[in-house]
């Protein structure tokens, strides 16, 4: 039987890697790419370790311990010790949960049945079927975007609905902030892009939005101002129309643009949003001027900036 080392070190070191963005993404922590690579590659020099007089340190459960915590250590840094904890649990939960995924669905998959006498029986090693490399490839990528689609929805519903927040919104040199109210109720994205839709007051933001914009994202008919306006102006390729409904109304349709770059300052963080639709509203959001624009609840699990202590 022929032992490829460097195909199995090399599955392992591609699946550390996604286990430790995994985390980031569960803790929304700020990461430099050559540390999660340099983690990847002490995990997965276990596997060479194994054909080396390490073999015992390898494979004994505290060896592989001690590999991890350097390995979120590495990853993760050390600022303080509960945030190293955090990070080390984290991590070994997100392998727990694709690893346990895997089982499962390969056990799920399976059938050890046959017959006895004519009593169904059900048949085990105590091992079970050793689990395929192609089931594994293929099944270890799925696993780990649904789980990371899993996690990202339970950070949706954790946020917190009314939850004000600072935003800069960025266009070519030009920066535009407002006072946001964070609001569960927006659930509006881009048809194309599937990018969530934050909504601003038009007029309040009408200084930093070309003239010929503002015109048109003010008129009752969007797209009836869009077909009988000619003026140019230097926004026309960021500009795009988002379907809406309200209750008891037909489908309307929302003038909104593409900025380079969102940031919101919240009392904890900053994240930066890269991937949004900024929506011109014609109508005052709020009454007594408490926020400016509404933000998608989806922007807040943006690429965190900075720690604010």
């Amino acid at each position: 039987m022929s032992i490829y080392l460097d195909i199995i070190w090399f599955l392992n070191f591609s699946f550390d890697l996604l286990l430790l963005l995994l985390t980031a993404i569960a803790l929304k922590r700020k990461i430099k790419k050559y540390r999660i690579v340099l983690a990847a590659l002490l995990g997965s020099s276990i596997v060479i370790m194994l054909f080396t007089p390490l073999s015992l340190f390898a494979s004994h459960p505290f060896g592989k311990m001690f590999v991890s915590v350097l390995m979120v250590w590495i990853a993760f840094g050390f600022k303080r010790f509960r945030f190293f904890v955090q990070s080390l649990l984290t991590f070994y939960f997100v392998t727990f949960l694709v690893g346990g995924g895997m089982i499962g669905v390969h056990y799920f998959l399976q059938s050890e049945m046959s017959y006895l006498n004519g009593v169904l029986m059900t048949n085990s090693t105590g091992f079970g079927h050793p689990i395929s490399w192609i089931f594994v490839i293929v099944g270890f990528p799925m696993l780990w975007i649904f789980s990371r689609n899993r996690i990202e929805g339970l950070e949706t519903k954790k946020i917190h609905f009314e939850q004000l927040v600072n935003v800069t919104i960025k266009v070519d040199e030009c920066e535009l902030t407002l006072r946001g109210l964070v609001d569960s109720g927006n659930q509006l994205y881009d048809p194309i892009t599937r990018s969530p839709v934050m909504i601003i007051d038009t007029l309040k933001a009408s200084h930093f939005i070309p003239e010929p914009l503002v015109n048109q994202a003010i008129q009752e008919d969007v797209m009836e101002s869009l077909s009988n306006n000619e003026q140019s102006h230097p926004w026309e390729h960021r500009i795009r129309i988002i379907p809406y409904r309200v209750v008891g109304s037909e489908n309307k349709f929302l003038l909104g643009f593409k900025p380079d770059e969102v940031v919101i300052e919240t009392k904890d963080e900053k994240i930066k949003v890269q991937k949004t639709i900024v929506g011109l509203n014609r109508t005052k959001l709020s009454s007594e001027d408490e926020y400016e624009c509404i933000i998608h609840p989806k922007m807040l699990q943006g690429h965190v900036m900075e720690q604010v202590s």
